[in-house]
């Protein structure tokens, strides 16, 4: 029996480069909130040289929604100036319009980005046609969409009916499933066979590359790549043997991914990996001092059992 998403397959980063591992960067920040773009354009090359197949800067972990316009725009450009290669680069470029969101995917095609991943509307609950009208929007600016699902936060949930028809009409290459239903992999790959479906949520991971993914929008490889790398390629793979053991020793961590406090968390690990990480900006608060100590005793666990130092 034939299948269109083949497990174990080599990430297609030429003609797809939104497969493989896409690292949603998390945005170091000086003491005063400040961007440190420095920093971020070492972090971008070192996830590269780590292991990892691109970047996804300005996402919500990237706390888009707190950048200036220009701010935004020039994230973007590091993050392509630091890849050395546009096509690893994929700019979230949610906004609460689609003209917006048209701009930003046009930015990103001008500076050769291989993808851009976009949220539905989330400025109110959208019914189906809008969601299709604003899919359709964006794509006009020329460069492969990738649609993210993401209900908990934006309340419009990107169903596999829904998603297959977005597809249908040309407007997406693949979908960013966070929605922790590993289900919706099987009932997807049959509405939809050639929508590839990425792991949009660190802590289903090995669910869904056993169930034919063709990528990871990854949260924790910020801190951990080698070790993320190595669990990611080992899935797809199918070696359980590997993956197993480094599944349940990320696994404390991963789940941060899916919790609100995932870029406090992040960012904390990253400090304590040696990773430029930082503050985040308000509205996100700080960790409690309960959540800290859990995110530290789990990250300080990962790199004494040697998970800084695995190689992809």
């Amino acid at each position: 029996m034939s299948t269109t998403r083949p497990t174990g397959a080599p990430a297609d980063t030429r003609t797809r480069p939104w497969h493989g591992i896409m690292v949603a960067t998390a945005l170091p920040l000086r003491d005063d909130l400040s961007v440190d773009y420095d920093a971020y354009a070492e972090h971008v090359a070192r996830l590269i040289a780590d292991g990892c197949d691109g970047v996804v800067p300005n996402g919500s972990l990237g706390e888009y929604q707190t950048l200036t316009d220009d701010e935004r725009a020039r994230v973007v450009r590091t993050a392509v100036d630091a890849a050395g290669d546009g096509a690893r680069v994929m700019p979230g470029v949610a906004a609460y319009g689609s003209a917006e969101s048209r701009r930003w995917a046009e930015q990103a095609a001008e500076l050769g980005c291989g993808s851009v991943l976009l949220l539905p509307p989330n400025a109110y609950r959208a019914d189906d046609a809008a969601v299709r009208a604003h899919y359709s929007e964006v794509a006009k600016a020329g460069v492969p969409v990738v649609a993210y699902n993401n209900p908990y936060d934006t309340k419009v949930d990107l169903t596999p009916e829904l998603l297959a028809r977005i597809h249908a009409d040309g407007s997406i290459v693949a979908v960013k499933e966070f929605s922790g239903d590993v289900r919706r992999a099987y009932e997807l790959a049959e509405l939809a066979p050639e929508l590839d479906l990425l792991v949009g949520a660190d802590d289903v991971l090995l669910e869904l590359a056993l169930a034919g993914a063709a990528g990871w929008i990854a949260g924790y490889p910020n801190a951990l790549p080698g070790a993320c790398a190595a669990l990611y390629r080992a899935a797809v793979a199918q070696d359980l043997d590997l993956a197993l053991p480094l599944y349940r020793a990320l696994h404390p961590l991963l789940r941060w991914d899916s919790k609100t406090e995932f870029v406090q968390a992040i960012k904390l690990s990253m400090d304590i990996a040696g990773r430029p990480g930082g503050p985040t900006r308000p509205p996100r608060a700080p960790l409690t001092e309960e959540q800290a100590a859990l995110v530290r005793a789990a990250t300080e666990k990962a790199l004494a059992e040697g998970m800084d130092r695995i190689a992809d």
